[in-house]
């Protein structure tokens, strides 16, 4: 998948792709099919039923014009996979499921993988800023603060509030629950509880259809949960945990762009063939992959937003609306995201340090001023350095780094 208006995209791969959310919703379908079988509530020959089998490679374009009609892309998906299922099977394909159940729980399964993606990412992030850490802890440096020279700190500080951001975006992507959503045409399992009662004359057939929900969980892999139709907070966690990856993957980003300024140059990104070039002035050499990171970082909060007021607005038992909002603003989401975390890994991975540079702009800047107040206030000459608690800041930020990614990470 490519967008020529997004570049980097492809960094992306097939997550969420239509192929791939296509493949998902069948990967539901075939898990509650299953599911019925073995509760005794489908014939047994639907048992095994190879439904990928029944997809070919223009379904998605096909499906997706289609979908026009309906409002989604399960109806016509439904439709095509009775039309070429054994006459056996075909009746019982979603059977007991709603449109919504199959495309929440495929939104999810693409959500799980996204996680994944990014935990790893932010694995290898996290290795490297440790290392840049520790390398550069006495590195002398210049601090800013509202883009004036401030006080003396360290690279190694910096680094290490870089990686704060990083282990932050780490547990709260580890936070999210990724879960199946089923409940039937109005979330209330009905259909799924009246066949128990009626084909299995079962003693507690809501119970049956709970045992369905955690039966299909398990084979795709998902968390068991009550019916969610609109209680929309699964997506809105995993837009929480996308955007906590951008805002730390953005501060990065921003901090670098500064620092790589001609006139600081302190920082350059990493070389790369036609990285950086500018299509009339041959002499530049611009940080493009920072840039890029910042692009996601200042429209993501933009996307989370919409999911979270189509949370609010989901109404009755389906929304009429809000719910149709949040699938390609998602799925918009979670790709730019790994996206961003890609361009991010390969940013800190060749950062170049310009150490000189650095020792060069604090020689050149007053910035004493503070140690100096406190010298007099004290009664005392001043300390030959005024990097404070820099080394134990480091070394916090360090340790919190491997107790909350492992030790061998």
């Amino acid at each position: 998948m490519t967008n020529l208006l997004w570049p980097g995209d492809h960094r992306a791969g097939e997550h969420m792709t239509d192929r791939a959310l296509l493949e998902s919703m069948v990967a539901v379908e075939s898990a509650w099919l299953d599911a019925l079988v073995a509760a005794g509530l489908a014939p047994p020959e639907c048992a095994g039923a190879d439904l990928p089998m029944l997809l070919t490679a223009n379904d998605c374009e096909a499906l997706a014009v289609a979908a026009e009609g309906g409002g989604n892309p399960v109806i016509g998906l439904v439709a095509l996979l009775r039309e070429r299922a054994a006459p056996a099977v075909a009746p019982w394909i979603h059977r007991g499921l709603t449109s919504q159940d199959v495309l929440d729980t495929g939104l999810m399964l693409g959500v799980r993988e996204v996680a994944g993606e990014l935990a790893a990412q932010l694995r290898g992030q996290a290795l490297t800023l440790t290392e840049l850490a520790a390398l550069h802890r006495g590195t002398p440096m210049v601090a800013r603060t509202l883009t004036q020279h401030a006080a003396p700190t360290t690279f190694g500080v910096k680094v290490a509030g870089w990686l704060t951001g990083v282990v932050d975006a780490f547990e709260g992507l580890s936070a999210l629950a990724t879960p199946v959503q089923i409940g039937g045409a109005a979330g209330t399992l009905a259909a799924t509880t009246e066949l128990a009662a009626l084909v299995t004359g079962a003693a507690d057939p809501a119970g049956v259809s709970a045992g369905l929900m955690r039966d299909a969980a398990t084979a795709l892999g998902l968390v068991a949960r009550l019916p969610w139709h609109t209680t929309r907070t699964p997506v809105t966690a995993a837009a929480d945990a996308f955007v906590g990856c951008t805002d730390a993957w953005g501060r990065i980003a921003a901090d670098i762009v500064t620092m790589a300024r001609p006139e600081v140059g302190e920082l350059s990104e990493p070389a790369g063939a036609n990285r950086g070039r500018s299509s009339s002035m041959p002499h530049k050499r611009n940080p493009v992959l920072s840039i890029l990171i910042r692009r996601a970082a200042l429209s993501a909060p933009q996307l989370a937003a919409t999911l979270h007021t189509a949370a609010a607005l989901a109404n009755d038992e389906r929304p009429d609306g809000a719910w149709h909002a949040e699938w390609d603003t998602l799925r918009a989401l979670a790709r730019r995201t790994v996206v961003a975390g890609s361009q991010c890994g390969e940013l800190l991975a060749g950062l170049a340090v310009h150490a000189e540079r650095m020792s060069e702009n604090l020689d050149a800047a007053d910035v004493s001023g503070e140690q100096q107040a406190i010298a007099e206030l004290a009664g005392g000459p001043p300390s030959p350095t005024y990097f404070g608690a820099a080394d134990r800041l480091i070394d916090e930020s360090l340790d919190r780094a491997r107790r909350t990614l492992g030790q061998r990470w």
